[in-house]
C-alpha cells in the first residue's frame, strides 16, 4: 500500500471512528459533519471524497460498530470453556460492567439508532435490521446448544427465546440509559435466568 493510499485509508477510518463516538452520544440527527471534521482538523472535501452523504456515512458507521460487537459476541457466546447458559450470563455481566463504567450513557449504537431512525430512513432501518437479526441468530445458536445439553428450557424454540432475550435486553439497556442506573439490567437478568431460560 502506497503512503498516499494509506493516508486515505487512515482518514476514512478516522472519520468513521470519530463519527461513531459522537453518534453514540448525540444520535444521528444531532451529529454534524462539521463537528467531526473540526475534531479531526480535516477539510470538508475529505469527507465527501469518502462518503456520498451523511446517510451513507451512517451505514459505514453501523457496519464498523457491527464488526466490533460481533467479534465480542463471538468471543463470549462461542467460548466452550463455559456452558451456553454461563455464556449468556457472562454477556449480560460484561455489558452491565461497561454500562456502569460509562455511567449508563452511550449504550448500544444499534439500539440507539433503531429508536431514532427506523421511521426516518428506510435505508438505515434495513441496515439496522440486518445487524439485529444476525445478532439474534448468534444468541439462538447458543441457546440451542444449551437446550441440547439440558440446561436451557425447551418449551420454546431457540429462535423464540433468542428474540425474547434480545428484545428484553434492548429494553433494559434503554431504561438504564434513561434512569442512569443498571437496576433494569439486574431485573432483566433475574427474570431471564431464574424464570425463562434455566431448565
Amino acid at each position: 500500500m502506497s503512503s498516499k493510499v494509506g493516508a486515505k485509508h487512515e482518514t476514512r477510518s478516522a472519520l468513521i471512528e470519530t463519527g461513531m463516538d459522537i453518534m453514540l452520544v448525540k444520535g444521528y440527527t444531532n451529529t454534524g459533519i462539521q463537528e467531526i471534521l473540526s475534531v479531526l482538523g480535516i477539510p470538508k472535501g475529505s469527507f465527501y471524497h469518502h462518503f456520498e452523504s451523511k446517510e451513507n456515512f451512517a451505514i459505514e458507521i453501523i457496519r464498523h460498530y457491527d464488526q466490533f460487537q460481533t467479534a465480542l459476541l463471538i468471543e463470549i457466546l462461542r467460548d466452550t470453556s463455559h456452558t451456553p447458559l454461563q455464556r449468556l450470563k457472562l454477556y449480560c455481566e460484561t455489558y452491565r460492567t461497561k454500562l456502569n463504567a460509562q455511567e449508563c450513557k452511550r449504550g448500544c449504537l444499534i439500539g440507539n439508532l433503531s429508536q431514532e431512525m427506523s421511521d426516518q430512513s428506510e435505508i438505515l432501518r434495513q441496515e439496522l435490521s440486518t445487524v439485529i437479526r444476525r445478532w439474534r441468530d448468534m444468541f439462538a445458536q447458543c441457546i440451542a446448544e444449551g437446550q441440547k445439553n439440558g440446561e436451557i428450557k425447551s418449551n420454546r424454540s431457540a429462535d423464540s427465546l433468542a428474540e425474547i432475550f434480545q428484545s428484553g435486553w434492548a429494553g433494559a439497556v434503554m431504561r438504564a440509559k434513561t434512569l442512569r442506573d443498571t437496576e433494569s439490567i439486574d431485573n432483566f437478568m433475574s427474570v431471564m435466568f431464574d424464570d425463562i431460560l434455566t431448565a
